[in-house]
């Protein structure tokens, strides 16, 4: 009997570790005795609807050094989409089409690397093959720079945008403090619905800076009068105040504290912009004082030049094992990494029923969240740290980071 093949999708926003998840399951293909072509499907799972599939086995005997410059290249190899499959119940064109489309290319596994709504499309497929009785492996692989996916101990991509967040508020403290004159900082951090990137802006803290100041995070209801109070306690302190604030902050009736009335993807989720910049005229408004704010905005999940060795090794794994899974048999899951201990940092990798995953959210918790609502406990900072340790190796050419060529994309 021929081996089967396997086809992998990408999916949502992108990270700077979600390429190695893809090389690790290129990688363990080769090394499988049970698959044989690696078939990726560009933009997403549109890629199949849209027939745009592209032969990754290939391009892995054509170019030198595939593998190991696709899991130091930034955002999505294969391209990605915001698609949300209807219910089967409702419409199953879609569903009939992919399967169909499964059995052309001889597919004996599928992989969608994602978050929340990637875990969506894997939940569904995974169902109606069970209705319509096929054997063909449906995997979700984690990833997201939000870190808010149920389960897993933390998501591959947080890793190294915490790092890079970190990184750019050392960067900014030293550049602020260079003026003695009373100034206020604002750096809006991406998060909707949780605050683990805002976060890990107290990594940012050493011996001699103990910036971020203040952190806010969408986890506490947000009371601007209180946040005057505490910008003003500060510059009583300091000439220099650095704020850390995530760009879902809201009030206690849940409105966000946004420049613009948000707007929804096809998911539901509210798409915002503005907050740092809303807060800034805020405090030109209250407090007689200098003020700038800073969005880092996609910078936090493409900056691969400073990408956490952690971070990309564990999305490597991810990707081999998911295909150790699929040879077992193992189906209707999403990969997750489970902590054993912070010091030294350990983790095993296990699955877990796709079920109860999708379309949910983890929060910090609240005990990880100083009384105040402005500040992160050592709890938190002590599960951060480990995730943005080492430096992988990233080749340069003229001068510049030499990835992957995305000419399929383009």
């Amino acid at each position: 009997m021929s081996k089967k093949n396997v086809i992998v999708a990408q999916s949502g926003g992108p990270t700077v570790a979600i390429n190695a998840s893809l090389a690790g399951i290129i990688d363990g293909v080769i090394q499988s005795s049970q698959y044989d072509t690696v078939y990726g499907s560009v933009y997403g799972i549109l890629g199949i609807l849209n027939e745009n599939i592209v032969n990754l086995s290939e391009c892995q005997a054509d170019i030198p050094d595939f593998i190991e410059t696709l899991k130091i290249s930034p955002a999505m190899y294969l391209g990605s989409c915001r698609y949300k499959l209807p219910d089967y119940e409702d419409d199953d064109a879609d569903y009939a089409f992919i399967f169909n489309q499964f059995k052309k290319y001889n597919i004996g596994a599928f992989f969608y690397i994602g978050g929340n709504d990637s875990m969506d499309t894997v939940s569904k497929l995974s169902h109606y093959g069970e209705q319509i009785g096929s054997d063909i492996r449906i995997i979700g692989i984690p990833k997201t720079i939000d870190n808010d996916l149920l389960v897993t101990d933390h998501t591959p991509g947080y890793g190294s945008a915490a790092k890079y967040i970190a990184s750019s508020i050392l960067e900014i403290a030293h550049d602020t403090f260079i003026y003695s004159v009373k100034s206020v900082t604002i750096i809006e951090v991406m998060g909707r619905d949780a605050g683990w990137l805002t976060a890990a802006a107290a990594l940012a803290r050493n011996s001699y800076s103990s910036a971020p100041h203040l952190i806010y995070l969408p986890e506490v209801a947000f009371d601007k009068d209180r946040f005057i109070t505490d910008v003003k306690e500060q510059l009583a302190m300091r000439n220099n105040v650095i704020i850390a604030v995530s760009e879902g902050i809201r009030d206690e009736s849940g409105n966000y504290f946004s420049a613009a009335k948000p707007t929804s993807d096809q998911f539901g989720h509210a798409q915002l912009s503005g907050t740092g910049k809303c807060l800034e005229y805020f405090i030109k408004e209250s407090v007689n004082v200098k003020c700038r704010s800073i969005e880092l905005n996609v910078l936090q999940r493409c900056a691969a030049h400073i990408s956490s060795l952690t971070d990309i090794t564990e999305s490597f794994s991810l990707g081999q094992y998911a295909v150790e899974c699929a040879a077992n048999n193992m189906s209707k899951c999403m990969l997750t990494l489970n902590r054993i201990s912070n010091s030294p940092y350990q983790v095993t990798i296990r699955t877990a029923d796709i079920k109860g995953i999708a379309n949910e959210a983890k929060s910090i918790p609240r005990e990880w969240i100083n009384e105040a609502g402005n500040d992160v406990t050592t709890e938190l900072i002590e599960y951060m740290a480990p995730l943005i340790t080492g430096e992988p190796t990233i080749p340069y050419k003229n001068g510049l980071p030499a990835y992957l060529p995305v000419n399929h994309l383009i």
